[in-house]
């Protein structure tokens, strides 16, 4: 590849919020001396603000479902003649289905270098003849790639040993957390207390938080059913909310199932939110009692906030948590240690201070987004060479 032009990349996801989380600030950090940067993604509310960023956006819708075979088709089409068209260097792919079509739409258009930035394997949950329907479809898409990045160390085995990818064309990376933005000295007791007003929520109250998306996945359910025990030892305790609606995703859900729990009373829902570093500070308490994670980005912004986190005991959430350390690892689908977990954290303050200190400590250790960054930058300099 020739050292005296741009690099020429591609980065290819389902749906704008997956940049505006994980992506964007990455792509701001791309010297543009050195590489000129595309994103294909589906129509969303964030494309305009990253237009005025600079950020060169191409819409291609993607469907977020798993089976739909009829808009897969034109996607992978439409994909395959916008590369080709473009010539890119390097294309990346991010989140399940976007990766599977676009590393066939890659390797159809010939792109020199395809990496699969890999966020969990979906088929972990799957019952064994859809497993295996997955396993052989995520092999024949990871043919085109030249290089995985895996944000799991427990994904990394399971590509070596489901032979999806080999173990010399794979790059752990893990996850990055911006220190400055999630920095919990920001936000002293005054900001926390204008906070709670500005929310309406009683500066008295014991907070228990979750963001994430609004589907039965994040273990919503469960934590429901959890709070309804918390809220007989704690009348007062409050489950905040804030995670974005995804009606075309089968698992779903609306608000107002809360009612069926009867704790309604006793929840705030913020919905969508672009301040969530001043959301942190509030709760006393973080939960992720997710059914599938690739890592729990979450999870982890909670812990750069000293806040102690309560997290299913599944692949990705243990990467996240050091049980008993930094928070407390609970069996998926199970509402009574979910209830069990908030209500020793809410009746031991200071286990929750020892929890955050802990967990602020591990993030600047092994999440620093500078670390993750400058990993992903050195690979993507190594494809000068391909």
């Amino acid at each position: 590849m020739p050292t005296d032009r741009k690099i020429k990349i591609c980065y290819v996801v389902a749906v704008d919020i997956t940049i505006k989380l994980i992506l964007q600030n990455y792509l701001k950090r791309l010297d543009k001396k050195e590489y000129d940067v595309w994103v294909v993604c589906s129509k969303g509310s964030f494309l305009e603000e990253f237009a005025e960023a600079g950020i060169k956006i191409k819409i291609i819708n993607i469907s977020r479902k798993i089976f739909s075979p009829f808009c897969d088709l034109i996607s992978l089409v439409s994909l395959t003649i916008f590369l080709k068209n473009h010539k890119f260097d390097i294309v990346q792919l991010q989140t399940p289905k976007a990766a599977f079509l676009g590393q066939l739409a890659a390797g159809f258009a010939g792109v020199p270098f395809i990496i699969n930035n890999n966020f969990g394997f979906y088929f972990h949950n799957f019952p064994p003849v859809k497993k295996a329907i997955f396993i052989y479809l995520e092999k024949l898409a990871a043919k085109s790639s030249d290089l995985m990045f895996a944000i799991n160390k427990e994904d990394i085995q399971t590509a070596i040993k489901k032979k999806i990818f080999p173990a010399e064309k794979i790059k752990y990376i893990g996850f990055g957390i911006d220190l400055k933005r999630f920095n919990p000295e920001k936000f002293q007791k005054n900001f926390i207390l204008k906070k709670k007003k500005e929310l309406g929520i009683d500066e008295k109250k014991k907070v228990v938080g979750i963001i994430a998306r609004m589907v039965e996945e994040k273990g919503y359910l469960d934590l429901f059913s959890a709070f309804k025990i918390v809220v007989r030892n704690f009348p007062e305790a409050l489950l905040l909310i804030v995670g974005i609606f995804e009606p075309e995703k089968k698992d779903a859900i609306g608000i107002n199932i809360i009612k069926e729990y009867g704790i309604e009373k006793n929840v705030l829902f913020l919905g969508e939110r672009k301040d969530i570093e001043e959301l942190y500070p509030v709760m006393d308490v973080f939960v992720l009692p997710s059914h599938r994670e690739g890592l729990g980005n979450t999870i982890l912004e909670a812990s750069a906030m000293k806040k102690p986190v309560i997290a299913s005991d599944i692949r990705g959430c243990r990467e996240s948590v050091e049980d008993k350390k930094t928070g407390i690892l609970v069996p998926p689908k199970n509402p009574e240690r979910i209830a069990e977990a908030i209500l020793y954290l809410l009746k031991n303050p200071e286990v929750c201070s020892e929890f955050g200190a802990f967990g602020r400590k591990k993030i600047e250790k092994d999440f620093n987004e500078e670390q993750v960054f400058e990993i992903i930058n050195q690979e993507y300099k190594k494809c000068r060479f391909v």
